[in-house]
């Protein structure tokens, strides 16, 4: 035999493989860096009077911006500091926010 056979019915056993390495890839890793991106751009465009809420459901205003921390006023007068990555989302004004069900 010549071996071209075997070799053609090697790649046929890998073509699963590689469909569900690609499937992967487009479900579940490309969707997550996307989000990944969009969070750090987020986080990066933080600016003093910005509305937010913290990823443990805190509603404020910011006050102050550190390098890796920030102060927001929850209440007239009470003010905390959080974690930039403890922000869960901004509530800019006319900005639509979509809600996923």
């Amino acid at each position: 035999m010549n071996g071209v056979p075997e070799q053609a019915g090697a790649l046929i056993q890998m073509a699963p493989f590689a469909l569900i390495l690609v499937v992967f890839y487009f479900l579940l890793i490309r969707p997550q860096q996307k989000k990944a991106k969009e969070t750090q751009e987020m986080l990066d465009n933080l600016k003093v009077g910005d509305p937010i809420v913290s990823s443990g459901g805190i509603h404020g205003k910011i006050v102050k911006l550190g390098e890796g921390d920030l102060q927001v006023e929850i209440a007239p007068k009470v003010q905390i500091r959080l974690s930039r990555s403890a922000v869960g989302q901004v509530n800019r004004p006319g900005k639509t926010e979509e809600k996923s069900a």
